[in-house]
């Protein structure tokens, strides 16, 4: 498993880095603001605002040709830096009192926030001519969760940028068609946040027809 560095670490020598990152660092350049290349998983973290930029970079250019986007997925640090290098601490446990009062099994017990951006997107992508693959992260901030998409670059980040705004609440600017792509539209919340209850429920509505003046659920 590769263990993120932050950005605060010096970055490896270049002699250290695969021919990937080397290509990849002389057509970014200063885009980049931290990087990993071990053993043949190669990760670069750059800014939000410039993730579409870089995504025709890597597919366009003839050395690099990444031409096929594998998924889109992101994480949710809540009270944790990237490396998770802090003593580890159970912040929400199964407290006998909590399971003998039915009345308090959603409440939860959650650690303060980090001092980093709350979310990271994670896209990884790959060439299928060149054979190699590359991972690219990106922070995003928990008062505004968005960012480009990039479905005019790989129009197959369609159906992963809805996955990952279903079960993260990640918004993807300029995505043609983002809603739901698991859950019903009457959902409330976003299952893979960390302050989403692990015991919370939702009622199953009756399905009244696509045609029907009345949502599942008052909004």
């Amino acid at each position: 498993m590769t263990v993120d560095k932050p950005a605060s670490e010096p970055a490896q020598p270049a002699e250290e880095l695969s021919a990937l990152m080397r290509r990849v660092h002389e057509l970014l350049g200063g885009r980049i603001l931290e990087h990993r290349s071990f053993r043949g998983d190669d990760r670069i973290h750059v800014a939000r605002e410039n993730v579409l930029e870089i995504a025709q970079i890597l597919r366009d250019d003839a050395e690099l040709s990444f031409d096929l986007l594998l998924d889109v997925t992101a994480i949710d640090y809540l009270g944790q830096p990237d490396d998770f290098e802090k003593q580890r601490e159970i912040w929400d446990q199964e407290r006998p009192v909590l399971r003998r009062q039915p009345a308090r099994r959603h409440e939860l017990v959650l650690p303060p926030r980090g001092p980093c951006p709350r979310f990271a997107v994670v896209y990884h992508v790959t060439s299928t001519t060149r054979f190699h693959r590359l991972r690219i992260k990106c922070r995003l901030p928990e008062d505004d969760p968005t960012i480009a998409s990039l479905t005019p670059v790989w129009p197959g980040a369609n159906w992963l940028e809805r996955e990952t705004y279903d079960l993260y609440g990640i918004r993807f600017n300029g995505h043609p068609d983002l809603r739901r792509i698991y859950l019903n539209e009457e959902f409330v919340g976003h299952p893979l946040r960390k302050d989403y209850g692990k015991w919370d429920e939702q009622p199953i509505q009756p399905y009244v027809g696509p045609g029907a003046k009345e949502p599942r659920r008052a909004h």
